[in-house]
Parts: C-alpha cells; sequence; structure tokens
C-alpha cells in the first residue's frame, strides 16, 4: 500500500494578504492548548478509520503555521508518528514567512521534528511586497532564506510573477538574482486575481490592471529557462527542485496518492473500499473546534467521487507534472479521441501508462485540459 501524507491546515496569520483566497483568520486569541487537544484528537481518530499505514509526509499550511507554538508543533508530528509507521525518509514541512519574529524560531521547529521549511518569500523588491501586503521586506527576506538554509538546509521558497506592469524580461532579471541564494527547491506562480479577494476588489474600482493574459506565456518561458539554468528541474508547472529535492507531499496529490486533511477547511483524499473518497473539513475554526470535540473529526464533506470525477481529478493533477497522470488502457481508450488531436498538435504524449503534457502543452495546460475533458 502507498505511504499516507498528512496536511495540518493552521488558519491564523498576522495579517490577510489581498491575493490570498484561502481560509485564513487574523491572529488573535489563539487557544493554542484548545487545539493542541483537538488536533491530536482528530489525528487519533483518522487513525481509527485509516488503519496501519506506512507515513510519508506531513505538511503544516495555513494561514501561517510558523505562529502555532513550537510545542504544539512537536506534538502533532510525535501523534503522527504514534498513529502511522513513520517512513525512513519522513518528510516533515513547515510553512513560514520571512518576518524577524518567524525566523528567531526556526531552531525550535527544527527541534520539534520540522525538516524541510516553505517560506513564503514572494519577492526580494520592497515595491512589489509592499503591493502584495506583505509585512517584510527585501531585505528581510534575504536574511530570513540565509538563515532557513543554514537551519534546515532542505527548503524552498515561493515568487509570485506578473505583478502590475511587470514585464517578462524584468521578472527574468528578478528571477536569476532569487535564485542565485542557491535554496533547491522554488516554487513560482502568477499572480492570480482569485474571487472574493481584495485585489479581486481593487482591480474591480480600477485601481490596477494585471498584465495581459497573451503575455503569460513569455512569463511562463522565462521561468523554465532560468530555474533549468540554475540546475532546478520544473517537476510540476510551478515548481523546481534540485535532484532528490522535491516535494514529497506535494507530489502524493498530483499522482492521486491518499492523504488526510486535518484543521479548518482542510481538504482529504482517501481509498475506501475502491472508491476515491473526498473530504473537507469545517471552515469556521471555532465551529471546526467544536465539532472535533463532540465527532473527533469535524467534517463538512465526506463522499466518495463518481469515478468520472476521480479520473477528472486524476488527469487534471497528473498533466501538470513531468511524469504525466497515470491511465490504465481502458482510461487510455475512453479518451482516445480527445488525445489523437492534442497528441498530433505535439501538446500530450502517451506514455507506456501514462498521459504526459509536452513542454508546449505545459506552456497552456489550462487550455489543453480543458479540450481532453470537456
Amino acid at each position: 500500500m502507498q505511504d499516507l501524507a498528512v496536511y495540518i491546515h493552521w488558519p491564523y496569520c498576522a495579517r490577510i494578504c489581498p491575493y490570498c483566497d484561502f481560509n485564513v483568520r487574523r491572529n488573535r486569541d489563539v487557544d493554542a492548548d484548545r487545539w493542541t487537544r483537538a488536533l491530536v484528537r482528530t489525528l487519533k481518530a483518522w487513525r481509527m478509520r485509516t488503519g496501519p499505514r506506512a507515513l510519508g509526509s506531513i505538511y503544516f499550511g495555513g494561514g501561517t503555521p510558523s505562529l502555532a507554538p513550537a510545542d504544539m508543533i512537536a506534538q502533532v508530528i510525535e501523534t503522527c508518528r504514534a498513529m502511522w509507521t513513520a517512513s525512513g525518509d519522513l518528510e516533515i514541512t513547515l510553512e513560514a514567512n520571512p518576518t524577524d519574529a518567524e525566523r528567531a524560531r526556526f531552531a525550535a521547529f527544527r527541534r520539534a521534528g520540522v525538516n524541510r521549511l516553505s517560506l513564503g518569500v514572494q519577492s526580494f523588491e520592497d515595491a512589489a511586497l509592499a503591493f502584495l501586503g506583505r509585512n517584510h521586506n527585501g531585505a528581510s527576506a534575504r536574511s530570513a532564506l540565509d538563515a532557513a538554509l543554514a537551519t534546515f538546509g532542505n527548503v524552498s521558497f515561493d515568487l509570485i510573477y506578473g505583478l502590475p506592469e511587470e514585464t517578462p524580461a524584468a521578472w527574468r532579471r528578478a528571477l536569476r538574482d532569487a535564485l542565485s541564494c542557491g535554496a533547491p527547491h522554488l516554487s513560482a506562480y502568477q499572480l492570480t486575481v482569485e474571487p472574493g479577494t481584495a485585489f479581486e476588489r481593487a482591480v474591480a474600482r480600477g485601481r490596477w490592471r494585471p498584465p495581459e493574459s497573451d503575455i503569460g506565456a513569455d512569463f511562463f518561458e522565462a521561468t523554465q529557462e532560468e530555474t533549468a539554468r540554475a540546475g532546478l528541474v520544473a517537476y510540476e508547472i510551478s515548481n523546481h527542485a534540485r535532484d532528490g529535492y522535491a516535494s514529497r507531499h506535494n507530489l502524493a496529490y498530483w499522482r492521486g496518492r491518499d492523504y488526510v486533511g486535518v484543521g479548518p477547511g482542510a481538504h482529504g483524499r482517501l481509498t475506501e473500499a475502491g472508491a476515491r473518497v473526498a473530504t473537507e473539513t469545517l471552515h469556521e475554526p471555532a465551529a471546526y473546534l467544536d465539532a472535533v470535540e463532540t465527532d473527533g473529526f469535524g467534517l463538512r464533506t465526506d463522499e466518495a467521487l463518481a469515478p468520472a470525477d476521480a479520473l477528472i481529478e486524476r488527469v487534471t493533477m497528473g498533466l501538470r507534472t513531468i511524469e504525466g497522470a497515470a491511465l490504465s488502457q481502458r482510461e487510455f481508450d475512453g479518451l482516445s479521441a480527445r488525445i489523437d488531436p492534442l497528441a498530433a498538435d505535439g501538446l500530450l504524449e502517451r506514455g507506456d501508462d501514462a498521459l504526459v503534457a509536452t513542454a508546449a502543452g505545459r506552456r497552456v495546460l489550462n487550455a489543453v485540459t480543458a479540450e481532453l475533458l470537456a
């Protein structure tokens, strides 16, 4: 049986960034002891449901989990190890921001058992960081990244491109400078205006406009070229890593593996009785805590996906990676009428047991996926 992954969502942030559409709240009046008890309880409940499994990864996301107490992180890690059998190379990731307060706690998180840090840099340029609503500047981002590399070694950092007035050439220069830090993993995302965010309201009011959509491929191409130049392989459409540093946890998502989702608004996927089961927890932190204290899970959704929906999810996620989406011969046959013209256009390739987007296909992956699964 494949390794299980565990995701823990910490819903609190020091501030809410204007581009963020995640399930987050301002960090006020957090009862850390209550949260620790709730997370430990729900992990034990999930162990009863999953049975004995090998544990491949733990991921603390958010929100800003580096705002959580280090001893809470340690207890959650200890509980996961007690509930499931940890693999020898268990990956334990924690997301953090480059603020002075969080940077000072890196060593404590390392002692708690975290062995991989994902740093939300977003940019090293002060003007860009101010536009993005971040509470750090370029100098503190550099300092935090250096400290993270010294403490963990296995470090990923995030960057956002496609800001207003930014050109692909300017992004290329900024990216080349950022990659000089030597971090083994980069996640690079084009700025998108998500529904319900402050940025959506600002764009609607005409305060700023994102770059024209037709230059998105130029940004993407610059990203691929500069990361390759720095020795980072684009193993997923937005993720680049040196050999041995790909995110084991995120690969569980993209490969359609099983994972447990813990914390407010967390999603999970499990294989039960031959079906792909989708879970989602309650979003409101107070409601989630109340529910966990009652039933151990705090779920709002717990249902088996229809086979067609499970296939769509697997193909959509798998095509994001260079290894592609695993398909049976029957699934290949069912999609062949749509695969063939896309393959003839040089956008898809058939492997022995996987459907793979070519380099050209990854440049326009949303369009390719829409055509394939229409």
